[in-house]
């Protein structure tokens, strides 16, 4: 997958998105200050949400309350939104910066508008991982698709997934739990290899609404190329996802800490060049238990594997040397070689 210049896969270091989303509460100011952050936190990408509420709700979300706010639906996305124009803004000073921005469309209108502005890609959220007829149109811009599947299994989304295949856009699948934030009981990192088996033409990556980083860490371990958690510039915002965001310092541990796990976790298992000066006095060499004498067979009770590893025989060779017949006299501790024997 790539959006943009940058490739995403298992071959390359995880991308690392930080989603702003509504956390500067509708000013372009605080927003603006979050990007400014990320970007010194050395992040790659920004993620926002935009909402056109008339065409992405009805009067009846004016009842509906999340369990994370006291208000409804409608009136906390009301004191969130930036204005088209200041989105542009804040896109702008994303994209100065070296970053990459992106959004996530809760409606035609918003896919429309963020087309028009000229995002790399689109971003799905997990309410909108079964929304058939926008995922539709958003598949039809032709750009890469980011899709987080919280709320979902496997076998729900298997028909969204199948018109992002149709579209032949590239996409990639986002293992979430949506609640905010989620505890350890409920987050499936097993859904990371779950996602991988079931579809295996996306790119993998982990959405994350717990408290701190550890479940996106580990995520990375089991394959995740894509890794978003909520981020502000400071905890102590008021807002319904700042329990469960980042702040710059986390940011950049988190993009720190996943590349080195990524790195690690392609390494096979071997002794690596760098170790040989540990192994050589770390391992055993086989060395003479008590004194013998010319002649003498070895028994099991005659040697045993001490360090360092210097000596020619090493501990794994401790039972070729039974049986062997000694051809000189050797004090208790040597190190034995080969051609002590006869």
């Amino acid at each position: 997958m790539k959006i943009g210049s940058r490739k995403i896969g298992i071959e390359y270091a995880p991308l690392v998105i930080a989603e702003i989303g509504i956390n500067h509460g509708g000013s372009l100011e605080v927003a603006k200050g979050m990007v400014r952050q990320a970007a010194a936190s050395g992040c790659e990408c920004i993620k926002h949400q935009t909402h056109f509420l008339e065409d992405e709700m009805t009067e009846e979300a004016k009842q509906i309350f999340p369990p994370n706010a006291d208000i409804s639906i409608w009136h906390v996305m009301e004191q969130s939104i930036l204005s088209p124009e200041e989105e542009i803004e804040l896109k702008t000073l994303t994209e100065d910066l070296g970053m990459i921005y992106l959004s996530t469309p809760f409606s035609r209108a918003a896919a429309d508008f963020l087309d028009q502005i000229g995002v790399l890609a689109f971003k799905i959220g997990s309410g909108e991982a079964d929304n058939l007829p926008l995922i539709r149109h958003i598949a039809q811009k032709g750009k890469p698709i980011i899709m987080s599947t919280g709320m979902q299994t496997i076998d729900s989304i298997r028909e969204s997934v199948q018109i992002l295949n149709n579209s032949s856009v590239d996409y990639a699948l986002l293992e979430c739990t949506n609640l905010y934030p989620s505890p350890a009981e409920i987050v499936s990192l097993r859904g990371v290899t779950d996602l991988k088996e079931a579809f295996p033409n996306a790119v993998i990556g982990f959405s994350d609404h717990s408290i701190g980083p550890e479940m996106a860490l580990a995520s990375v371990a089991l394959g995740a190329c894509i890794l978003e958690r909520h981020y502000t510039d400071t905890r102590y915002r008021k807002g319904p996802d700042i329990i469960n965001s980042m702040d710059p310092a986390e940011l950049r541990l988190l993009i720190d800490r996943s590349k080195e796990i990524w790195i690690a976790a392609k390494n096979p298992k071997r002794r690596s060049k760098s170790e040989d000066a540990v192994y050589r006095f770390a391992r055993a060499s086989v060395v003479a238990d008590r004194d013998l004498s010319s002649g003498h067979i070895i028994s099991e009770s005659d040697i045993w594997a001490r360090r360092p590893g210097t000596g020619e025989i090493a501990g794994y060779e401790f039972d070729k040397v039974l049986g062997k017949t000694v051809n000189r006299n050797i004090a208790r501790n040597t190190q034995l070689k080969w051609d002590d024997f006869a």
